[in-house]
């Protein structure tokens, strides 16, 4: 490295004279490169000469970076090297307004724009004019602003108060993802919301939970949502309001009739265009009574296709079952014994992300118009089984057995056989 005037004489403006590092070869086709230090003070030279060169190097590692296949790094990189070269990031459209004046020196900053104008530097182009693209913000992205944009709430927080404040909201988060997926904020609609809604109403249902364990989410979802909106200034019109639960509708979801059943989702083609195995969970559901997490967890060792008589079995097999009762063994019958056939080692789909099975189903009967009403939804099948058993007269006990529910009473001995339920179960299966 070396402080010289460009000619070699005396006098004049000192360069820093120096070698380009390896590192930097794919972004700077130079071997040395000249740095003007804009001054011919010896002494002041030497002053500048740390500075000139650490803006150099930090101009190329964003340019290195900029070359990224990865969105928002590239982004990232454009406002960091736009930055490096005196100049504040923006987008093209706003570039294109700025003075003529302003908008000269954008151009001349750019590499190769005056020897070969139709070559340019592309990256340097991006960076300096404008060219980057900011990437959509997805929601995982919306909850890491969040946490910068909502610092005025946690002033004078302790570190075991943020991290109870902070774990909600990651929780609200993390489920969103699950059911509806990693979307674009922007791209919420009010479809997706109410997938998120229904499948809290089925875990209403399920673990016998309050609305407010839900209300809790749809307000912590919401809150990240609309902060990142605002502070972003965004201008989304979030598809957030008439969500929340009221005590009363921790009620049971209305159940599929037998007719509704046989003659709209089980006629033929109505279930195509649903992936292979959502489908069979669906109809899996129709006979057993079981709730769509117990089927998504099956495996190859509590599936039993082999057995006098057909079943599956529910156990805590690498997951927990809600309670005690809900450990049980279920016969299968017709169309859902048809299709577990398809399946004998179970879903390998949804096994580790049942929260999204719901989601899928619920989408898809709602678009084919295949749900009875408004209120029906997957886990309305689980209501139809009951109803159809609590025709066929079958007994108390044995309902609650198949559901995984207990008593009312002392539970004594073992209750029906296998072959006993089956037996009993063909005046309610499909």
């Amino acid at each position: 490295m070396a402080i010289v005037t460009r000619n070699g004489s005396a006098k004049g403006t000192l360069y820093l004279y120096k070698r380009v590092p390896k590192r930097f070869a794919a972004i700077e086709p130079r071997k040395f490169v000249w740095l003007s230090l804009h001054t011919d003070s010896r002494s002041v030279a030497t002053t500048k000469e740390a500075a000139t060169w650490e803006q150099m190097t930090a101009a190329w590692e964003a340019k290195l970076a900029g070359d990224s296949r990865d969105a928002e790094e590239r982004f990232t990189a454009a406002r960091d090297l736009a930055a490096a070269r005196g100049f504040r990031y923006m987008q093209a459209d706003q570039a294109a307004k700025l003075p003529v004046q302003e908008l000269r020196e954008r151009f001349a900053a750019v590499p190769g724009f005056k020897d070969q104008p139709d070559k340019p530097d592309l990256i340097e182009a991006a960076a300096i004019l404008g060219g980057a693209k900011e990437p959509p913000i997805v929601v995982s992205k919306a909850l890491e602003l969040y946490w910068g944009l909502a610092k005025d709430k946690t002033l004078g927080k302790s570190e075991d108060q943020l991290r109870r404040w902070k774990n909600p909201r990651k929780k609200a988060v993390k489920n969103f993802i699950a059911v509806v997926g990693d979307k674009a904020i922007n791209e919420i609609t009010g479809d997706d919301m109410l997938d998120f809604r229904n499948w809290w109403m089925e875990r209403l249902e399920e673990q016998d939970l309050t609305p407010n364990s839900a209300n809790k989410d749809l307000i912590h979802l919401g809150d990240v949502l609309k902060t990142v909106n605002k502070m972003k200034r965004l201008g989304l019109v979030l598809p957030l309001t008439d969500l929340s639960f009221k005590e009363a509708e921790a009620k049971k979801r209305p159940p599929f009739s037998a007719n509704w059943i046989t003659e709209k989702l089980l006629a033929p083609s109505a279930l195509d265009g649903m992936n292979s195995e959502a489908r069979a969970i669906l109809l899996v559901m129709v006979n057993t009574c079981c709730r769509p997490s117990e089927l998504a967890a099956l495996t190859a060792n509590t599936i039993h296709l082999n057995h006098n008589v057909p079943h599956i079995s529910i156990e805590p097999e690498g997951r927990q079952v809600k309670t005690k009762h809900a450990k049980r063994k279920i016969p299968l019958l017709g169309i859902s014994l048809e299709a577990l056939r398809e399946f004998p080692e179970g879903f390998p789909r949804y096994r580790e992300s049942s929260a999204s099975l719901s989601a899928t189903v619920n989408k898809f009967l709602r678009e084919k118009g295949l749900l009875e009403s408004d209120d029906h939804t997957l886990y309305s099948l689980r209501h139809s089984f009951e109803d159809r058993m609590l025709a066929a007269g079958i007994d108390d006990r044995i309902r609650r057995d198949l559901f995984g529910h207990r008593l009312t009473r002392e539970r004594y001995g073992d209750g029906a056989s296998l072959e006993q339920k089956q037996q009993l179960l063909q005046a309610a299966a499909l």
